[in-house]
């Protein structure tokens, strides 16, 4: 086959798009026979998925988090695990562990690697931290590199592969704060708000009535990887890329592209800035974006939809901060106001 042969038509991309659309409304339909509103919160779940990242729900307890991600399993055609997160919880409950193995026949022993549930393709790490750093630390190379690492030999995970991580916020009792480098490994990080009136009395109907509704299954493991590639294929046009290179720069402290320079709010709020992980979130939830919008190049207002929950959890913020309330939120806002779409000279690079 030749070359020109493997390059797909403008008509297979726009088909492929539209495939792409339906399955997208789809699982949204099938979620919401399930789940009440939080609309904005499937949404965020939805696209981290197809862009191949992981996603942290943080809200007070009974807002539906665990339920949402149980609702979005049943309507993959994919291995499930739940691991509830405990103080007890040890690595090895994690990822598993080698295990002595006899051979009934010869008495011979051998170890044996007994796998841990997070060798499923959808997890779902319920109250993550509510475990020790120690335990939360054995997600990271699953997280990151989807493989496991156990007495030096290594075991890749199926793909598709999605962490979904629930968590209570850190100042409640009995919880202890993610470290900064398995926040980082989030794709997205979502506020799980309280329903409204409508949404709450819908849901003590769904809930205190004699129905029970249940989601149906809608897409597979390979449909669900050509839908990735699809993805990573959408155009980025170089002045949207710098838009979102841009607004990670802004969030750096002490440097010449702090947003409101010397005296703005990046120099007085943050401790540490936004990695080059948020620039690659910011372009990656874009292109979901723009294919459920119906378009295969990112624009800006694509960049500016997915800024908070791919920036939120990645800026440190410092005790001036949290002496005036000013929350991770609120610092986001206002460098989205404060950075201009409009490009500028490139010289060498990101100016």
């Amino acid at each position: 086959m030749s070359m020109n042969e493997n390059l797909e038509t403008p008509a297979e991309v726009k088909a492929q798009c539209e495939q792409f659309r339906a399955s997208f409304a789809q699982l949204r339909s099938e979620i919401g026979k399930v789940m009440v509103g939080q609309q904005a919160v499937v949404d965020a779940v939805l696209v981290s998925l197809f862009a191949g990242g992981n996603v942290l729900l943080e809200g007070v307890p009974g807002l539906g988090k665990t339920l949402l991600v149980r609702t979005l399993a049943t309507t993959l055609h994919l291995p499930f695990s739940r691991i509830q997160f405990t103080p007890d919880l040890m690595p090895a409950d994690v990822i598993g562990t080698k295990i002595v193995s006899e051979n009934p026949d010869t008495g011979h022993r051998t170890f044996e690697f007994q796998q841990g549930p997070i060798f499923a393709q959808v997890v779902l790490a319920d109250e993550i931290n509510r475990a020790t750093p120690k335990t939360q630390s054995a997600l990271l190379e699953a997280m990151q590199e989807h493989s496991v690492t156990v007495s030096g030999e290594t075991y890749k995970l199926d793909e598709p592969f999605l962490v979904l991580a629930t968590q209570n916020p850190i100042e409640q009792e009995g919880t202890y704060p993610l470290p900064e480098a398995q926040m980082d490994r989030f794709l997205l990080k979502v506020d799980v708000g309280y329903a409204g009136l409508e949404d709450l009395m819908e849901i003590i109907d769904r809930t205190t009535g004699a129905e029970n509704p249940v989601a149906s299954k809608v897409i597979d493991g390979g449909t669900i990887k050509e839908y990735q590639e699809l993805v990573r294929k959408v155009v980025v046009a170089p002045h949207v890329k710098q838009y979102a290179a841009r607004l990670v720069l802004a969030t750096h402290p002490e440097t010449d592209t702090a947003a409101g320079g010397a005296n703005g709010p990046t120099n007085r709020y943050v401790r540490c800035g936004v990695s080059p992980r948020g620039a690659q979130a910011l372009i990656m939830a874009g292109k979901v974006r723009a294919l459920v919008d119906g378009r295969f190049h990112v624009s800006y207002q694509d960049i500016q939809d997915v800024a908070l929950p791919c920036l939120r959890h990645r800026v440190l913020m410092n005790f001036e901060a949290e002496a005036d309330r000013v929350r991770a939120d609120d610092l986001v806002k206002e460098i989205l106001k404060l950075t201009p779409t409009q490009p500028t000279a490139m010289v060498g690079g990101v100016s």
